[in-house]
């Protein structure tokens, strides 16, 4: 079985792209941090903080670019990715993604902007739902 699950918080805006048949792909890295805490014998062991690469495909893309911004806190489940490619010099260079298969926005409400609403999303493989013009707030589910 290959699942990871992630809560942690957006480190740089996404950047989303559309490619074959206006596919949208969503890439943004998400920091997750171990709280530190201290020892019976009083050494502190700090906070440690790792970076993850996340990819969303589909409508969870889509939902990522309205809705999530540098700084939100997210759950991320999905699975992980290793892939490589040889640089311009000739180097092999080794990637690690977490393939995002579900979404829960976590920044509450009232810490969102109004151009900047949170919205629970769900899984990827959904149907996309997209509110009749004019409608908008009838497809929105807060």
């Amino acid at each position: 079985m290959n699942k990871v699950m992630l809560i942690g918080n957006v480190g740089q805006e996404p950047e989303v792209r559309y490619v074959d048949q206006g596919v949208a792909v969503a890439r943004f890295s998400l920091a997750t941090t171990e709280r530190g805490y201290t020892l019976q014998n009083g050494t502190q062991v700090p906070d440690h903080t790792d970076w993850h690469n996340v990819v969303l495909w589909r409508r969870l893309a889509e939902v990522v670019e309205k809705y999530v911004h540098k700084g939100d806190k997210l759950y991320i489940e999905g699975r992980i990715r290793y892939t490589s490619y040889d640089d311009k010099q000739g180097r092999r260079r080794y990637v690690t993604e977490i393939w995002a298969e579900n979404m829960e926005m976590l920044t509450p409400k009232s810490a969102a902007t109004a151009s900047q609403p949170s919205q629970p999303a769900g899984n990827a493989a959904g149907p996309s739902q997209q509110p009749a013009p004019g409608n908008e707030s009838e497809a929105l589910p807060f």
